[in-house]
């Protein structure tokens, strides 16, 4: 009598940690596909779905970003962004892109946090997922065939098991796993900038117009996000450490006096800042996506500055392609290699994009400004290459 053999155990095939617009979005295109490809699905997050709700945070989101959310949903608060205007203080040069040369009914939206991650919410909330809240997911632990989760709640510890972890979240390899010695090897870089962030109004708006104006100190990007009030944009002005803390001091007036130096007075003047707050601004990358049966996506993948606002938008790049995989493949290891291969490009092209453009506009050097200014100039004549550039910002290297 031979002996039986036990097939392993398993809570879900697939664990997703981090209940962000990421982790929502890829939880929500795998549950349409779950019909075919049979996946049970686990969303885990420490805080509760409706926690997100009120938050005011602006993002910035291309359109290929909003072709791709359609699905699930899509705020209705959306504001829509029909030019870019990109320029450098001080120095000639400065290029336009407009929506209609791409023939596209927008370049991009600004969204609040609060209304996409309740647009992706509710579209979960409809599906099969299993949505694990109050709930922080502890340093896993992999081994051949799975990976073992455990899970901290008020009610106590437990662990679940499934055939594919996926961190869309940033905090679960800030402790290392429990089964590596190594640290995670990851690209890093102090830009030696934080960025001051808010809600301005000015007096004479440029409806959906988002403005990008690069400084010696960083640079300054404003958002149209008033939908029908117009006035309003939010704010992302980066500065070196010290200054930027100086400025958080300042009163409203001073600020806005200061802001309006910086900035110029293409929009009249600056009349009123709320919300204002600062963050340290930095790069870090993950070398490798996939370790074994693990995955980092979006903020766990990368963090990158704010210049040209592709973070969000590469994030989400993730997700579909790793749903892609997980559809056709299984969850299987099989599946996070094909994943990992089809995104190298696209991920190096945007997060070296990003960080040249954090460094190159902050060298205060006169002949290297010049070159700066043809090159933006430039742009303007060259049509085919303006082009390939905006079609990578908003839509990346998908295949």
């Amino acid at each position: 009598m031979s002996d039986a053999i036990t097939e392993p155990h398993f809570d879900y095939d697939i664990a997703i940690v981090g209940a962000g617009p990421v982790g929502l979005a890829l939880a929500g295109w795998l549950a349409r596909r779950s019909a075919t490809s049979r996946l049970s699905i686990a969303l885990i997050d420490a805080r509760m779905p409706d926690a997100a709700a009120n938050d005011p945070r602006s993002l910035a989101l291309s359109h290929g970003s909003r072709v791709m959310l359609q699905p699930l949903g899509f705020p209705a608060d959306a504001t829509p962004i029909r030019r870019i205007h990109v320029s450098q203080r001080g120095h000639f040069g400065r290029t336009l892109i407009e929506h209609d040369e791409h023939e596209l009914p927008e370049l991009g939206y600004v969204v609040r946090y609060g209304s996409l991650v309740t647009a992706l919410a509710n579209a979960v909330k409809k599906t099969t997922v299993d949505w694990i809240t109050d709930t922080s997911a502890l340093p896993p632990l992999q081994d051949h065939d799975g990976v073992t989760l455990p899970l901290q709640s008020a009610s106590g510890e437990r662990t679940i098991r499934v055939r594919v972890l996926v961190n869309a979240e940033g905090g679960l390899y800030q402790q290392a796993p429990r089964d590596a010695a190594a640290p995670v090897d990851r690209r890093a870089r102090d830009y030696g900038q934080t960025a001051i962030v808010g809600t301005v109004s000015v007096s004479d708006p440029q409806a959906n117009v988002a403005w990008e104006r690069f400084t010696n100190e960083g640079p300054i990007a404003l958002l149209p996000c008033g939908g029908q009030r117009h006035a309003d944009y939010s704010l992302v002005w980066c500065a070196p450490p010290d200054e930027a803390a100086r400025r958080m001091q300042l009163d409203d007036d001073a600020f806005l006096a200061e802001l309006g130096v910086a900035f110029g007075g293409r929009m009249g003047r600056f009349t009123r800042i709320a919300g204002r707050a600062a963050f340290p601004l930095g790069l870090t990358a993950l070398h490798a996506l996939v370790d074994r049966r693990t995955v980092a996506i979006g903020n766990a993948a990368q963090t990158l500055h704010p210049v040209a606002g592709q973070g969000l938008n590469l994030g989400l790049r993730d997700a579909l392609a790793l749903c892609d995989a997980l559809s056709a493949d299984g969850a299987r290891p099989l599946a996070l290699a094909h994943f990992a291969q089809r995104r190298a490009l696209d991920r190096r092209l945007t997060i070296g994009a990003t960080d040249t453009l954090a460094r190159i506009f902050t060298v205060d050097f006169a002949p290297l400004a010049a070159v700066r200014g043809l090159a933006l100039t430039a742009l303007e004549f060259l049509p085919p290459l303006k082009t390939a550039l905006a079609r990578q910002m908003m839509f990346g290297q998908r295949r």
